[in-house]
């Protein structure tokens, strides 16, 4: 009996030493390691500046109440609107185009006719001359001839969506501040807004002015007088020696030089032809307004 408790006393003490055994030779961790970071004083002294950048306000360069059309949301009302106010400018510089031309038709009549002009008539005549840069050399019914190329008016549909294009409805700088709705130049130091984008060494300028009435007739001359759209006045006067109506996506083919991206742009102008439509009819209140004038 005795040996039997000897014997589990030594089983016990076996299995508790078999279980203790293996954790008594292990070396025990630290439960958190403690890391010293040594910190060095700091001895530059480091100055962030910053520099706030202030937006410089450009102040218009005319005395006109343009309407801010980039604060129109509503697209069709924006266009109206657009289109309302260019408009009559473009109309008064064809009425004006159209009296000269008049008046042309009448003298080269009178000329084909063996009949002279008065000096009255004369005067005019000179003065359309200088104006347009006719040869002063060549006889007067062909200076007549030339001028009837040259003075002639632009499809008012044909000038909105120009001003639209070029001045964004508006809204670009250049019309802003400088009135300019057709993307004018001129060379003269002064003379408008130097571009933001203009190359290292480039002297040009987008024109400004001072009224409407202006940027419009700077457009008209600029059509109607330089060399680049001598193709535009002959396919008008081909239009006209036909007695074709003078429609606005013929004549935007010979725009080709208006802009550098050439076709892309007269593929633009006809495409906002089509699509404007219904923007080129005068509204009625200025329908009957025109009709009480």
């Amino acid at each position: 009996m005795k040996i039997m408790l000897f014997v589990r006393f030594i089983a016990c003490f076996s299995l508790v030493i078999a279980v203790v055994a293996p954790f008594t030779f292990l070396v025990p961790k630290p439960l958190i390691t403690i890391v010293e970071v040594a910190v060095e004083p700091v001895t530059d002294k480091v100055v962030v500046q910053v520099v706030e950048k202030v937006k410089v306000i450009e102040k218009p360069l005319h005395q006109v109440n343009l309407p801010d059309f980039a604060a129109i949301y509503d697209i069709p009302t924006k266009k109206r609107q657009f289109f309302g106010f260019v408009r009559p400018a473009i109309e008064a510089k064809n009425n004006e185009l159209a009296e000269d031309r008049s008046k042309l038709e009448h003298w080269h009549e009178q000329i084909s006719l063996g009949l002279g002009l008065t000096v009255e008539e004369q005067t005019s005549l000179q003065t359309l001359i200088k104006a347009y840069r006719i040869n002063k050399e060549a006889s007067t019914l062909q200076q007549i001839n030339d001028l009837l190329i040259r003075v002639d008016i632009i499809p008012t549909s044909l000038v909105l969506v120009q001003a639209a294009n070029e001045s964004a409805w508006g809204t670009s700088r250049f019309a802003r501040i400088g009135l300019n709705f057709f993307g004018i130049w001129c060379y003269r130091t002064g003379c408008g807004m130097v571009p933001g984008g203009r190359n290292t060494g480039a002297k040009h300028e987008v024109a400004a002015f001072q009224s409407v009435d202006a940027a419009v007739s700077g457009y008209f001359n600029n059509i109607n007088k330089h060399n680049a759209y001598h193709v535009f006045r002959t396919i008008r006067a081909e239009l006209r020696a036909q007695d074709q109506a003078l429609d606005a996506e013929i004549l935007a083919t010979g725009l080709l030089p208006y802009s550098e991206r050439g076709v892309q742009y007269v593929l633009d102008i006809t495409d906002m032809l089509r699509h404007n439509q219904r923007y080129f009819v005068k509204p009625a209140s200025q329908q009957q307004t025109a009709s009480a004038d």
